[in-house]
């Protein structure tokens, strides 16, 4: 992957009010007599309009704290609060609210329908959240075309290529206007070319004002971001800005 653009070149937007904090968290796993200690009394802020990845080595506790981040688990102990709200006091049917209105997630696999052309696709969600057939034909043809695809809309996910049921992905993330977006190895699944596209789209969606989280274990894919979070062993090891 080519190496991202000097610091001094990139826009650096100013922050708004918190969205995540994380207060001392642990999360433990039972597996047999075993018990894993997922996370080790975390903590964390997160604001809008950040750009961040979350790096660490395989059993360091990357992937629970970004369940723990897409309201996917909740912790053992400590608090996490999303916009003001306290993720642990919560039912089932509230965190799949937060889900699907206040956080668009980007998986590595696309998590796409084969059967369902993009428009659909990307549709998912406002026909989860109940808006009417015409809004959501509007809303998600904007998506689609905000990332790209204006010309794709009517095609299969096998119809289109690796970068482009990516960016498909990406427009379902955007399309309920979330608070967050959440990617998981947005370009583990794409050659090095397109994944250089997909963080350059990345990098509009940040200047346009999103807040981004983006889990990776490519240095080159987490210098796009403006802070970088490495963990090691459950703790945070360092939070600072990127180079």
């Amino acid at each position: 992957m080519s190496p991202p653009a000097p610091v001094e070149s990139r826009i650096l937007r100013p922050v708004g009010p918190l969205v995540i904090s994380i207060e001392n968290v642990t999360k433990l796993y039972h597996m047999g007599d075993e018990t894993i200690h997922a996370l080790r009394g975390v903590s964390l802020e997160i604001r809008r309009n950040e750009y961040l990845a979350i790096m660490g080595p395989s059993g360091s506790g990357k992937s629970t704290l970004m369940n723990m981040l897409g309201c996917l688990d909740t912790p053992t102990a400590g608090k996490y609060e999303f916009s003001g709200q306290d993720v642990a006091s919560m039912v089932d049917d509230e965190l799949a609210d937060i889900r699907n209105r206040e956080i668009g997630f980007v998986f590595q696999t696309f998590n796409l329908l084969a059967r369902s052309d993009a428009l659909r696709n990307v549709e998912l969600p406002l026909i989860y959240g109940g808006i009417s057939p015409h809004d959501r034909h509007e809303r998600a043809t904007a998506a689609l075309v905000s990332v790209g695809l204006g010309d794709r809309i009517h095609h299969r996910p096998n119809e289109l290529s690796g970068g482009q049921r990516q960016r498909v992905a990406i427009a379902r993330a955007l399309v309920n206007r979330p608070s967050i977006i959440l990617a998981d190895e947005p370009t583990g699944n794409l050659d090095s070319k397109t994944g250089v596209e997909i963080m350059a789209l990345f990098e509009d969606l940040y200047e346009k004002g999103n807040t981004l989280i983006v889990v990776t274990h490519e240095e080159s894919v987490a210098r796009h971001a403006r802070r970088i979070i490495r963990l090691r062993d459950g703790l945070i090891e360092s939070d600072a800005p990127a180079d």
